[in-house]
């Protein structure tokens, strides 16, 4: 008789009828997840106060690292091994305070059979909104059903009604009726037009977005399936970050310093030091102009019309950061690359960035560009993240009064200097910040400029192509109030002060299907609003579902 190893797998405890579980996503980078503890572990203990208001128990699902100075689930491993231990029918809350990778706890969640809240605190203080949106998004991709919630103390109407409503119902209802379905025959006759032979040219002259390594920090949203994008006549060049790095081992140091020196130039203030360890350094600047050479010409090899560098795993490793050459693709006016045979690379036109290889603002931003460029607009655009708003009622620093909701919009670096006041004369680049950045590189930093603008987001649902998109004004706020949000939030990255017209802070909040969202400008209201609509008409033509969000 044959006797076989047969696994015997343990069952869960099942929880009591008045118990929950409680887990934390947290950083791949050990450095993150310990800075960012205290304030994780303030808003469990909030959060575990306002469930037991309510008679309910919170168990958290792992234990403090007393070795690792944290409680965050830190890897898919790691993750896969606590929802082992995690009753599958059982209501589970994600907590969330800081930046998170989604895959250290997807796959458990992705399975999970029980009810799911997200949480996250409203702060700026360390990215929670933008790690739980991202996490929103990749649950949504996949088809899981869940709930969440937001509040800054825990204590409001708004955060307890919600609570009490999921742990009745097993699930949060949100006003999305700001949401609308687009009707593309109301889009004027030329902007209509227009859109449609764009998106025409595209899928019969087809594009290129250059992939830098694919899935960076677990963001499944981000990632378009080869089927979806490539019957918009979009494929992907799945390029390695090694090639990127070994490409900036031949690039000879008095050719970088032509980059550095046409920023000094034009009058990028660098803000230098000595010790590699906490201040940026020249050094470090040097190889991002050689990653900011590599990059164009490794783009330029393979045809791409767009690219995305990943840089957050392996390259953090390897180079200073990406950020300040995404600023610089992203732009039309930056420092010209030439071929082996002297010819300018891309001469007098942006190359779009996806940070952090995003593919939904890949297309995005090449469908922007597009549009923007045919209607004599400047293409530059940029992605941000959603990190934090507070309603403002004061005056603008032009001396107009606001009474609003305005959200501090920011990326690491990417935004390109045409969105900024005064462009790279008033940009400033700082060192970033060691516990994301461990080698150090510069931003580029400055206030995004007041103006019109249209915001985007490109996201997958059922196995289609959606887009949200609307209309917002960039907001020029008092000196001391800008700066006053850039402490809140990181004061090393470029920001946009914005209204979403239209859309409250709650509704985008339940709505958004990602952590970023496109920005790009227009002189005035009158031509943003035509660019959106030539913007929804190619979206439409390619197969995209156009979702006009607000006014």
């Amino acid at each position: 008789m044959s006797s076989y190893a047969v696994p015997v797998l343990e069952h869960p405890p099942t929880l009591a009828a008045d118990e929950v579980y409680l887990i934390a996503s947290g950083d791949l980078r050990q450095s993150a997840n310990k800075v960012c503890w205290a304030a994780q572990a303030e808003v469990e203990r909030k959060v575990i106060e306002a469930f037991t208001a309510e008679g309910i128990k919170v168990r958290r699902a792992n234990a403090y690292n007393a070795e690792l100075g944290h409680g965050f689930i830190y890897n898919q491993r790691m993750g896969m091994d606590v929802f082992m231990d995690i009753d599958p029918k059982a209501p589970i809350i994600v907590a969330e305070a800081v930046w998170q990778y989604s895959h250290n706890v997807f796959s458990g969640l992705e399975n999970h059979r029980g009810p799911i809240l997200t949480v996250a605190n409203w702060s700026g203080q360390w990215p929670g909104l933008v790690g739980m949106l991202n996490l929103n998004a990749c649950l949504h991709k996949a088809g899981v059903n869940f709930s969440t919630i937001w509040s800054k103390d825990f204590d409001d109407d708004f955060f307890r009604n919600g609570i009490r409503q999921w742990l009745k119902e097993h699930r949060i209802t949100h006003d999305d009726s700001h949401v609308h379905t687009w009707d593309v025959a109301s889009i004027a006759k030329a902007e209509k037009e227009l859109g449609e032979a764009l998106a025409k040219e595209l899928q019969q002259r087809k594009a290129i977005l250059g992939v830098f390594d694919e899935g960076c920090m677990g963001m499944y949203n981000a990632i378009i399936e080869d089927h979806l994008l490539n019957r918009s006549g979009v494929y992907k060049e799945r390029l390695s970050q090694s090639a990127l790095v070994a490409a900036m081992g031949e690039i000879p140091d008095a050719e970088a310093q032509k980059v550095r020196d046409w920023l000094d130039q034009r009058g990028v203030t660098f803000v230098t030091g000595p010790n590699p360890e906490t201040d940026l350094t020249d050094r470090q600047i040097l190889e991002q102009c050689k990653m900011y050479i590599s990059a164009m010409r490794i783009a330029n090899d393979f045809g791409c019309n767009a690219i995305g560098i990943q840089y957050q795993q392996g390259l953090k490793d390897t180079a200073p950061a990406s950020d300040l050459v995404e600023a610089l693709l992203n732009n039309v006016e930056r420092p010209p690359v030439f071929d082996a045979k002297g010819q300018e690379l891309y001469a007098g036109a942006a190359l779009p960035h996806f940070n952090e290889v995003d593919e939904c603002a890949g297309i995005d931003a090449l469908v922007t560009n597009r549009v923007w460029t045919a209607m004599h607009l400047d293409p530059a655009t940029t992605l941000h993240d959603v990190r934090w708003g507070e309603h403002y009622k004061g005056m603008t620093a032009s001396g107009e009064p606001i009474d609003e909701f305005v959200w501090l919009l920011q990326i690491s670096g990417a935004v390109p200097a045409s969105h900024l006041q005064g462009g790279y004369a008033k940009a400033i680049s700082e060192r970033q910040p060691s516990m994301y950045f461990r080698l150090g590189g510069g931003t580029l930093k400055g206030v995004s400029k007041p103006g019109a603008v249209v915001w985007s987001r490109v996201f997958v649902e059922g196995d289609r192509l959606h887009v949200d998109i609307g209309r917002a004004t960039a907001i020029d706020l008092p000196s001391e109030e800008t700066n006053r949000r850039w402490k809140e939030a990181t004061t090393q990255w470029p920001i946009m002060n914005a209204i979403l017209h239209g859309v409250t802070r709650d509704q985008f909040m339940a709505r958004h299907r990602a952590n970023h969202l496109n920005v790009a400008y227009a002189p005035t209201s009158e031509l943003a609003d035509r660019a959106l609509d030539a913007k929804a008409a190619m979206m439409a033509a390619l197969g995209v579902v156009v979702h006009r969000c607000g006014n």
